[in-house]
């Protein structure tokens, strides 16, 4: 029997031979298969094992950064190829660690919640919690998605999520957590107060188009102290 394409793919990608990758991906969407199930079966796949074997220091940055790269660059020829399905009405805003890596995941994402109707605000990382509250705020989307978090930032995450709690800004707004630390640690996703968990591409898309409108959470009673503020750098998903 053949090699299965992702184990195909994976030899030349850790060895950095580009237009081998290419090759397989453009063969692969000439015999059929569809540019869903390339991002979704093979380049998230992909990612992840590269993910996994730099982690574990069984490649070094130099072969992380060009596999990282050639993913990149075939997520961005499969968006075109990928299947349009009409405006669902829903509206999603999407940040993620400041990581090459993790803006590949999040693009992945994107441009396959956009196939699937969504009009989709991706933010990319480095972005303040204040702009992505603003943001929030102006779009009212149906869901928030924050993907690749690293273990430095998961107080960033509960922090965020928090404020948009207490503030009450887009009450109805799910909360979605996917990839980095998450996908590691059974439950986190919880702790931080996210609504739901999606450890994989497929997930995202089964989750995110089967949520309704989250139940408000109940006003809180009693009296807000004041506090003095202290001017400090402010928050993002990607600053410790």
């Amino acid at each position: 029997m053949p090699e299965p394409l992702l184990t195909r793919y994976l030899q030349p990608l850790l060895a950095g031979r580009r237009a081998e990758c290419f090759d397989l991906i453009n063969q692969a969407l000439a015999e059929g298969q569809t540019a869903e199930q390339l991002l979704c079966d093979v380049l998230w796949p992909a990612m992840v094992q590269v993910e996994r074997l730099f982690r574990d220091d069984r490649i070094d940055a130099v072969h992380d950064n060009m596999a990282s790269r050639i993913n990149r660059t075939v997520a961005d020829q499969l968006q075109a190829h990928l299947s349009r399905r009409p405006p669902n009405g829903k509206r999603v805003v999407l940040a993620c660690a400041n990581e090459p890596r993790e803006e590949l995941g999040a693009q992945m994402i994107a441009d396959l919640l956009q196939a699937e109707g969504w009009d989709v605000y991706f933010v990319g990382g480095g972005v303040p919690h204040d702009e992505i509250l603003v943001l929030i705020g102006r779009l009212t989307p149906h869901l928030l998605l924050i993907f690749g978090t690293q273990p430095q930032n998961v107080p960033h995450v509960r922090r965020l999520i928090e404020t948009i709690r207490e503030i009450g800004v887009c009450p109805e707004m799910n909360v979605l957590i996917s990839g980095g630390v998450f996908n590691r640690a059974d439950g986190l996703w919880r702790e931080v107060g996210a609504d739901e968990f999606a450890p994989t591409a497929r997930d995202v898309l089964c989750i995110a188009n089967r949520l309704g409108p989250r139940a408000p959470n109940p006003p809180r009673l009693g009296i807000v102290k004041k506090r003095r503020r202290r001017r400090k750098v402010p928050a993002t998903l990607s600053n410790a």
